[in-house]
């Protein structure tokens, strides 16, 4: 039995289990343009104008404080020190170095699926970063 303690364990597949794999909803639940806060993986739900998603960590990148969404402005606002982000995350006012962390995001059968294992650090906004949803031939 002791020998067990000292035998090496096999390392775990790196696939979402299902406490990191969180369902959000329906493609159509989400209004093109809306945020949706998800407090239980700490993150914002964006569906962008043109209906593309990404999955917004919500601490800010300057000190980790915790950013709202701010629906009259269209912005998460740092209340720490400032710092300002727009719809997809990028930085518009700093302090903030960089945009805000985002998480994977697959959608399958119009279900969106973010894998909330850990944020993925970026410095700024691109095209590849938001998923959409594949239209069947």
């Amino acid at each position: 039995m002791l020998t067990a303690y000292f035998k090496p364990r096999k390392p775990k597949a790196d696939v979402p289990d299902a406490a990191t794999l969180l369902t959000t909803g329906n493609v159509g639940d989400f209004k093109p343009g809306s945020v949706t806060a998800y407090p239980q993986g700490r993150f914002y739900l964006v569906r962008l104008a043109d209906g593309g998603f990404m999955a917004l960590y919500r601490q800010c990148t300057h000190l980790g404080c915790s950013v709202p969404w701010d629906e009259a402005t269209g912005q998460f606002a740092c209340p720490c020190h400032g710092s300002a982000f727009d719809i997809t995350g990028s930085v518009i006012e700093a302090p903030a170095p960089r945009a805000l962390d985002i998480y994977p995001i697959a959608i399958e059968n119009n279900i969106i699926k973010v894998d909330i294992r850990t944020p993925t650090k970026r410095n700024t906004f691109h095209k590849d970063q938001v998923a959409y949803l594949k239209e069947k031939v």
